[in-house]
């Protein structure tokens, strides 16, 4: 599969699949399905402020249930309880991440009608996320700013049971993982970060839900954490509608109207 990967993202860098600029022109169908958003590792359910704000803004109703960052063992069925409490259709947003979660926990769900990946992982069935986040990157194009001496870029607090949580490192959190936000942002965002374990890293996804289900995948042009090659290989395998914005991982908080527009478009499919 690594061997694959680069080989297909060269191809898809030369031609990619449709791409454009999302905007908020959906058309108001009536009543709109309800939008639960998964935030990603190294953040929590405040890095959609913007995102739900829009929304809500406009008559759509939204949660934002907290991810518990353990592993594809567990999280899903933590997002999975909690969507059995929602009626009628559903939109699934992830970041990061949390797009292997919603990866995971929406096939078989007849409520969810659409996914929406926003700079996030989106898993085949039997991949993990160490695998997508440890394919090499195609020539001329850069790995993930996350990449290499992990005792560089990660802070490590042991847990019982001898795994480990993992912090990236406030020196590096600026550049790599917010790097279009001001400094002073990014610092409260560095202080503020929740871990992921490491031991999320190996665990396999299950069924991939993007092949059953409608996919939208919003591509942050200049993320460093997960490289627009990778998201682009992702997106394509997935035949998901891709919109690309210039726009760092964190691409809920500097392009939130971007996002607001892709989840307009996937509800506007909905009836």
């Amino acid at each position: 599969m690594k061997k694959i990967i680069p080989l297909v993202v060269v191809a898809l860098i030369i031609a990619p699949a449709f791409v454009g600029i999302a905007e908020s022109n959906a058309a108001d169908t009536g009543v709109k399905p309800s939008v639960v958003l998964v935030h990603g590792a190294w953040a929590d359910g405040s890095s959609w402020s913007r995102v739900v704000a829009h929304l809500q803004a406009t008559g759509y109703t939204v949660y934002v249930p907290p991810n518990p960052l353990r592993g594809l063992a567990s999280d899903p069925a933590d997002v999975a309880s909690f969507l059995a409490t929602i009626s009628g259709p559903v939109i699934l947003v992830g970041h990061s991440y949390g797009g292997a979660v919603i990866t995971n926990v929406a096939a078989g769900n007849p409520n969810i009608r659409a996914l929406v990946f926003v700079d996030a992982f989106a898993p085949d069935e039997g991949e993990s996320i160490g695998d997508l986040a440890s394919t090499p990157p195609p020539p001329g194009q850069s790995a993930s700013c996350l990449a290499g001496d992990p005792t560089q870029v990660f802070n490590f607090v042991p847990l019982a049971g001898g795994d480990v949580d993992l912090y990236i490192k406030p020196s590096v959190f600026p550049s790599c993982f917010a790097n279009d936000q001001p400094l002073t942002q990014a610092t409260v965002l560095a202080s503020s970060q929740r871990p992921i374990a490491f031991s999320a890293f190996p665990q396999p996804s299950g069924v991939a839900a993007w092949k059953t289900i409608p996919s939208w995948y919003l591509v942050g042009t200049i993320d460093r954490v997960i490289p627009p090659w990778a998201q682009l290989f992702m997106a394509q395998r997935a035949g998901a509608t891709i919109v690309q914005v210039r726009a760092s991982h964190l691409s809920m908080l500097s392009r939130p109207e971007a996002v607001v527009g892709l989840i307009d478009a996937a509800a506007a499919t909905i009836h």
